[in-house]
């Protein structure tokens, strides 16, 4: 695809940019600069767009040839599916879409960097194979973190969720990807942290009471939000002792995948990338 794509790019400036709603807190800009700058890419830039699943259509129609990719975020991940020519094996395996690829030919191609960005973040903070896990939340985040736990190796999984609809989605991409998904009812949450590993994947202040119910002794806590961190959870895992990932680890990753889909550069920015983002958020 990268060749393909390079060989019909226009000559000129090239762009890209992160959709969602809300979109003003989003870090992928100063990550993606970082990246360009670092990297000698001048002529590229990258923007952010406040764009909700009515105005999407639009927007992409609107795109002319100097346009190279998109980066999605909620709620976007599953309504821009319709509007594509061709969709990875990854993201179809969740159904959840965070990057397009925008071809010289007017071609656009969906792609899921959710899930190597969390399959890398764990391995370079030295999390292991581990037997089981457990997942806070149920929508886009909470798919790609099943697809990664699995691709990692873990066979058991249980999801706190807070409907029967959502239990039923998660428990059926367990199936879809090889991996045993129990689902469990959203107050009886505490429970998770009884696991090794523990996905959290749902929105700023969910998870913010269970804070008093941790454990004396917790394992790894894969926080994915960054704004604001450390999150209440975050902060009370590592006064436990607790090892703790949070959203920026598992954002610098994931754009290093879409960095080298959008520019077909095979160099890694993954140092300017991070170092931008920490500065950011200080």
């Amino acid at each position: 695809m990268t060749d393909r794509t390079r060989a019909t790019e226009p000559a000129g400036p090239r762009r890209a940019a992160v959709l969602g709603s809300p979109i003003a807190h989003s870090l992928s800009p100063v990550l993606h600069r970082a990246a360009f700058a670092a990297l000698g890419l001048g002529a590229w830039s990258y923007d952010r767009f406040e764009i909700d699943e009515e105005a999407l259509p639009g927007f992409l129609e609107g795109l002319g040839p100097e346009w190279a990719g998109l980066s999605l975020t909620m709620p976007l991940k599953r309504a821009v599916m319709p509007l594509l020519d061709e969709i990875s094996d990854t993201a179809a395996s969740v159904e959840a879409v965070n990057t397009v690829v925008l071809t010289g030919d007017g071609r656009r191609i969906g792609d899921n960097t959710d899930i190597p960005g969390l399959v890398a973040a764990l391995r370079e903070s030295g999390v292991g194979a581990v037997d089981s896990a457990s997942i806070l939340g149920a929508g886009a985040t909470a798919s790609s973190a099943v697809a990664a736990l699995s691709g990692l190796g873990v066979q058991d999984i249980v999801a706190y969720v807070r409907s029967e609809a959502r239990a039923a989605e998660m428990r059926g991409w367990g199936e879809r990807l090889g991996v045993n998904v129990k689902t469990v009812d959203w107050s009886q949450a505490q429970a998770a942290f009884e696991s090794p590993l523990v996905v959290a994947t749902t929105p700023k202040g969910a998870t913010d009471t269970l804070k008093e119910r941790l454990p004396s002794e917790v394992g790894t806590l894969f926080d994915v939000l960054y704004d604001p961190w450390p999150t209440a959870l975050a902060a009370a895992w590592q006064q436990r002792g607790g090892a703790v990932l949070s959203g920026l680890d598992l954002l610098v990753h994931q754009a290093v995948h879409q960095f080298g889909l959008f520019t077909g550069d095979s160099r890694s920015p993954l140092a300017a990338m991070r170092q931008a983002g920490l500065d950011a958020l200080r």
